[in-house]
């Protein structure tokens, strides 16, 4: 398998370089070359099948140089870390609406279901192309990305692993997280900023030449562990398949029937890790694309007009609080005929004056699978509220958007019976003052109490890594301007 760039150019590159490489050299992101078909016999065989080998099934369409058996180890002991036997269960709430629950893994949000995994992408495609300089991860994180890639890459060897958040818009459990993380080649830096700021200063080191040979002097070769890495986006396309065989294993639904998928949206890399599924056969109808109050991805899917020359709000659910949203280029890229010139003056557009249009063909061709709703922060309160009291079931403020999306398209499709998959992404323990409120209507300062309350309230099982938060020591507490990046790089390198 091949993979090319979405802004254009010759460059083509085996799954293990662009693993390796995280970003094309003229700034676009790697796709593959064609979708890898399931076809109607694999689909049966994987009903049978563990997560794992589900996992190491879909990405050997993908990254056909890696060797089978050492991919199924590797899937096999990256998801023997999450709780419970399945890493990513299907919970029926209602007649036809499921949750698939992805925030069972060593961090408590669905980013672990792909950076459990990545340490081994990543040394392995180091070693299929021969790579012998050490490797610097360099991520922009939202809040459930920086702490998932610290513990995933923790003490390994020949890599070094450095995260900057924006300082105001992370939660205290997810600044907690991160700010104690242990491990010998880690470093955690908070950003003056919002996330946009820290995503396009991150991008701006990688696109850079500079940059890139003061790292190859200390003798580093960058790479990301964001879903602008296709090694991030590939494992994710794996649970919805496997949410797929769990409803008809299950006998909820027929094999070759269609459903429904409910994402709460930020960089847009978990729907079109969706999306990306649909085009391999995963009879997927339609994709509800959830946002918070920063809704721009629900104005361009209604307009054709992605405008980030807008207000910006930090919100309950702050791993949404984005406005350039970098895997909806992706997507471009595919409804635009994969156009790479076009999709590389486009994205020249948002980077200059914030905007820029789309096609009304290439308007619809994004409307035949995708649509868009969002909600504002009362509007997930009830929700999450009306969901507890009706079933029992806590969610976290993210999911509490998506479920908001999905309790809104019944309401307006009345008769539509398909299947309604809502895609749960972080543990509600990770927002506990947040979740408490919406369930109890209480208010706590300490996230601690907000835990312990919660727990009192819900009888939800306490995730062990976040209670035992409150007795590790914070290692890292500098605040940088977004300008000063590179200097805190450089510096990180040379120690």
């Amino acid at each position: 398998m091949q993979f090319v760039s979405t802004r254009g150019g010759k460059q083509k590159v085996k799954g293990a370089e662009a693993i390796v490489k995280g970003l094309a050299d003229n700034g676009g992101l790697f796709v593959p070359e064609k979708f890898p078909a399931v076809a109607a016999e694999e689909m049966q065989a994987m009903l049978s099948m563990s997560y794992p080998e589900r996992a190491a099934f879909i990405l050997k369409k993908y990254l056909d140089e890696y060797d089978e058996k050492q991919l199924l180890a590797a899937c096999e002991e990256a998801y023997s870390r999450f709780e419970g036997p399945d890493p990513a269960p299907l919970v029926k709430i209602d007649d036809g609406v499921y949750i698939l629950e992805l925030f069972h893994g060593p961090t408590c949000a669905f980013k672990d279901m792909a950076l459990t995994l990545l340490p081994y992408l990543l040394k392995k495609g180091c070693e299929i192309c021969g790579i012998k300089q050490k490797v610097l991860i360099l991520t922009a994180t939202s809040g459930d990305t920086g702490k998932a890639a610290l513990e995933g890459f923790k003490d390994a060897d020949g890599i070094k692993i450095m995260v900057f958040y924006p300082n105001d818009g992370v939660s205290k459990m997810q600044k907690l997280q991160m700010c104690t993380q242990d491990g010998s080649n880690v470093n955690v830096v908070a950003v003056k900023g919002n996330f946009d700021d820290c995503q396009t200063a991150v991008k701006a080191i990688f696109n850079s030449p500079e940059c890139a040979a003061a790292l190859r002097e200390k003798g580093y070769i960058l790479s990301s562990a964001n879903s602008i890495n296709f090694g991030r986006l590939a494992p994710q396309i794996v649970y919805y398949f496997s949410a797929y065989l769990d409803l008809v294993s299950s006998g909820q639904t027929e094999m070759g029937a269609q459903i429904d998928f409910c994402v709460p949206t930020g960089n847009f890399g978990n729907i079109l890790a969706a999306y990306y599924a649909k085009r391999m056969g995963l009879p997927i109808r339609r994709l509800h694309c959830a946002s918070n109050m920063n809704n721009i991805l629900t104005d361009f899917l209604a307009k054709g007009e992605y405008d980030a020359r807008r207000d910006f709000y930090k919100t309950t659910s702050p791993s949404m609080d984005i406005l350039i949203s970098s895997n909806l280029e992706r997507l471009l890229f595919e409804v635009s005929g994969r156009d790479g010139a076009l999709i590389a003056k486009r994205m020249e557009e948002l980077k200059k004056n914030k905007v820029y249009s789309v096609t009304p063909e290439e308007r619809a061709r994004i409307a035949e699978t995708f649509d868009g709703g969002w909600a504002n922060e009362d509007e997930v309160v009830e929700t999450v509220y009306d969901v507890f009291c009706d079933t029992g079931y806590t969610m976290d403020t993210h999911t509490g958007c998506a479920m908001k999306v999905a309790v809104d398209w019944f309401e307006k499709n009345k008769k539509d019976t398909t299947d309604m998959v809502v895609v749960a992404t972080a543990n509600p323990y990770k927002f506990p003052q947040d979740v408490l409120y919406a369930v109890t209507g209480n208010d706590v300062r300490d996230s601690f109490k907000g835990i312990k309350r919660l727990h009192a309230a819900t009888a939800m099982k306490v995730p062990a890594s976040l209670a035992g938060l409150k007795d590790m020591p914070v290692r890292f507490s500098a605040v940088v301007s977004a300008d000063k990046m590179f200097g805190e790089v450089l510096a990180f390198v040379s120690e």
